[in-house]
C-alpha cells in the first residue's frame, strides 16, 4: 500500500469516526428530546386531568344543587298535599308532581322507616328498611339507597322530610373532557362534613379543593349554600393514557426536537472540526495575520503603544472573529501556536520601533493554556533575545479568567513580572478576580472592558460601578486602559490627572496593519484630535486612525 492509498485510508477511517459521532450525538440528544417531552407531556397532563376534574366537579355540584331545590320544593308540596296520605287521588297527584320535574325520578311517603306508596309503584310497600344516611340541617333525611318500585337500575339517593320523600335521578351531567373521570354527588350534613357516594368509598371523606390520594385524582366543589357537593375523580393511569391526552403529542414533539438538535449539533461539531483543521493548518503555516490597535495616553494625546490582535481567514476566504477561532484552539489544545504567532510576527513588526522608542510597547495576549506550558516563557525569552527587544517593551495581557486558580499559572505570572513584563488585566470586571488576586498577581494596569465604557452616561448599573473601578485602581497604585472608548463624550469622562490613564477605541483607530500604523509614527511628535471642531477640519479614510501628524519644527 503506497503513501497515497494509506492517507485515503487513514482519511477515510477519519471520516466514519466523525460520522460515528455524530450519528451517537444525534441519538443521544434525540433520547434527551424525547425523554424531556415525555416529562413535560406528563406535567401537561396532570394539569390538563385537574383543569377538567375541577370543571366537572363545579357543573356536578350546580345541577345537585338543582335536583335538591327541586325535591325540597317537591317535598314542601307534599306536606301541604290535601289528599289522604297514599290514597288513590295522592299517587295520582305525586305523579303530577314527579312529571314536572326531570330531576326527580320517584316521590312517596314513608312509614317505619319503610315506602308506604310512590308515585310510580302505587300502594306496594317496600319490605326493606332504609337507614337515615345523612341528617341536614333543615331536618330532611337523605338516604343512599332508594330505588324506584318498577326500576331495576342502581340505588338512588333519597330526601325524606315529614313523611315524605323524593327519590333523585342520578344522571350527572356529560363527561364533557377527553379524560375519563367519574363524578358523585353529595350533600353535607348538619356538621358540614361531606360524605361521598359508593364510587369513592376507598377514599372516604375529603375536604373541599383538589387532592390527590393514591393512584386517584380528585376535585370536590360545593355550591354557594354549602349544602350539596359533587367530586370529580380519575385514576393517573386513565388521566395519561385518555383519549386526546397531550403526553404522546408531546413526547413526539420533543424526540423531533432533539433530533433536530442532534442533527445540528452534529452538524456543528463536524464544522468546528473542520475549522479546527483549518486553524491549525493556518497557524502552522504562518498563515495568521495580525493587526495592531492604537492605545493613546489620554494626558498627553500621544500614542504610547498598540496592542496586537490575530486575525484569521478560512481557506474559503471567510474572516472568522477571534473570539470564535481562539476558543477553537484552545479547545483543542493549540492556542500555544496561534500565541506564538502572534508574538513572533510583532517582533518581527515592531523590532525596530521598540528598540528606537524606549517607551512605545506593544502588547500581546497570552492564554491560561499558555501559562502552564513549560515551554512559554523560555520560548518567550528566547523570541526576545533574537529580536533584540526588552522584556519592558513588551506587554502581557491576561483575561481575569485565563489568570485562574492555577498554582503553575501564578508562578509563571510572577515570572514574568521578575523578567520585566508589564501585567495588564484585560476585560476587568467581567471574569472572576478580585483584591486580592490582583495583589497576588503583581499586576501593574488594569483594561476595563468595554461594556463599562459604553455606558457612560446612562443609568445603567455599570456606570456607577465605573467610578469604584477606577477608585480602587488609583488606591492601588494601578494604570488604566479604557476599552472601547468611541466618543469624545466617553474620553472626557476620564481625568488622567488624578492617575494614569491610557485610551484605546475606534475614537483613537481601529486595528490596522503594521504598515499603516507605521506611517502614523513616522514623524517625532504625533497628536491626538481633541474635539468634533477640530476632526471635521480633516478627512480620514475608513480604517485609519483619527489622528494628525504634525512635523516639529
Amino acid at each position: 500500500m503506497g503513501p497515497k492509498e494509506i492517507l485515503d485510508h487513514d482519511s477515510m477511517r477519519l471520516l466514519g469516526q466523525r460520522v460515528q459521532i455524530g450519528w451517537v450525538a444525534a441519538i443521544a440528544i434525540a433520547v434527551l428530546g424525547l425523554v424531556s417531552g415525555t416529562v413535560i407531556g406528563c406535567g401537561l397532563v396532570m394539569f390538563e386531568a385537574r383543569v377538567w376534574l375541577e370543571s366537572y366537579s363545579r357543573q356536578a355540584a350546580v345541577e345537585a344543587d338543582a335536583s335538591v331545590s327541586d325535591a325540597q320544593k317537591i317535598l314542601t308540596i307534599l306536606k301541604q298535599s290535601p289528599y289522604e296520605p297514599c290514597s288513590e287521588d295522592e299517587i295520582a297527584y305525586l305523579r303530577g308532581l314527579v312529571f314536572q320535574s326531570p330531576l326527580v325520578k320517584d316521590a312517596g311517603r314513608l312509614a317505619g322507616g319503610k315506602v308506604a306508596c310512590t308515585a310510580t309503584g302505587g300502594q306496594a310497600a317496600s319490605a326493606a328498611l332504609l337507614e337515615p344516611q345523612v341528617r341536614l340541617k333543615d331536618g330532611s333525611v337523605a338516604f343512599g339507597t332508594g330505588k324506584a318500585q318498577r326500576d331495576g337500575g342502581p340505588d338512588r339517593k333519597m330526601l325524606e322530610r315529614d313523611g315524605g320523600y323524593v327519590l333523585f335521578d342520578t344522571q350527572m351531567p356529560t363527561d364533557p373532557s377527553p379524560i375519563p373521570m367519574h363524578v358523585t354527588a353529595t350533600m353535607r350534613d348538619a356538621a358540614a362534613k361531606v360524605s361521598f357516594g359508593t364510587g369513592l368509598k376507598k377514599i372516604g371523606r375529603i375536604t373541599e379543593g383538589q387532592g390527590r390520594i393514591g393512584n386517584t385524582l380528585y376535585a370536590t366543589r360545593c355550591t354557594a349554600q354549602g349544602l350539596n357537593c359533587a367530586t370529580a375523580y380519575t385514576t393517573i393511569g386513565a388521566a395519561l393514557g385518555g383519549e386526546g391526552s397531550m403526553l404522546s403529542t408531546s413526547a413526539y414533539i420533543g424526540a423531533l426536537a432533539g433530533i433536530l438538535m442532534g442533527i445540528a449539533f452534529s452538524f456543528r461539531l463536524e464544522q468546528n472540526r473542520e475549522l479546527k483543521q483549518q486553524l491549525r493548518r493556518a497557524a502552522e503555516g504562518d498563515e495568521l495575520t495580525v493587526a495592531y490597535q492604537p492605545i493613546v495616553d489620554l494626558e498627553t494625546r500621544q500614542i504610547v503603544g498598540a496592542e496586537a490582535l490575530a486575525r484569521w481567514k478560512d481557506e474559503e476566504g471567510n474572516e472568522v472573529a477571534p473570539d470564535v477561532f481562539v476558543k477553537i484552539a484552545e479547545e483543542f489544545g493549540f492556542v500555544g501556536a496561534i500565541t506564538k504567532t502572534v508574538l513572533r510576527r510583532t517582533l518581527h513588526d515592531f523590532g525596530d520601533t521598540l528598540r528606537e522608542r524606549p517607551g512605545f510597547r506593544v502588547s500581546i495576549n497570552v492564554a491560561a493554556a499558555d501559562l502552564v506550558d513549560p515551554e512559554f516563557v523560555p520560548m518567550l525569552e528566547a523570541s526576545l533575545k533574537q529580536a533584540r527587544v526588552k522584556p519592558q517593551n513588551l506587554v502581557i495581557e491576561l483575561t481575569e479568567r485565563s489568570a485562574g486558580d492555577s498554582v503553575a499559572a501564578m508562578d509563571t505570572i510572577r515570572t514574568l513580572r521578575k523578567l520585566g513584563h508589564s501585567i495588564h488585566i484585560d476585560d476587568f470586571g467581567t471574569g472572576y478576580s478580585n483584591l486580592d488576586k490582583l495583589l497576588y498577581l503583581f499586576a501593574d494596569t488594569i483594561k476595563i472592558d468595554k461594556a463599562f465604557t459604553g455606558v457612560i452616561g446612562t443609568d445603567s448599573a455599570g456606570a456607577a460601578i465605573l467610578p469604584q473601578i477606577l477608585g480602587m485602581a488609583q488606591s492601588l497604585n494601578l494604570e488604566v486602559v479604557v476599552e472601547g472608548v468611541e466618543t469624545y463624550r466617553q474620553a472626557d469622562y476620564f481625568n488622567p490627572g488624578q492617575q494614569k490613564i491610557y485610551g484605546q477605541g475606534w475614537l483613537y483607530g481601529r486595528p490596522v496593519t503594521v504598515q499603516e500604523f507605521l506611517i502614523l509614527l513616522a514623524n517625532e511628535q504625533t497628536t491626538i484630535l481633541t474635539s468634533p471642531e477640530e476632526a471635521s477640519a480633516f478627512t480620514t479614510r475608513p480604517g485609519t486612525l483619527r489622528i494628525v501628524s504634525q512635523q516639529t519644527a
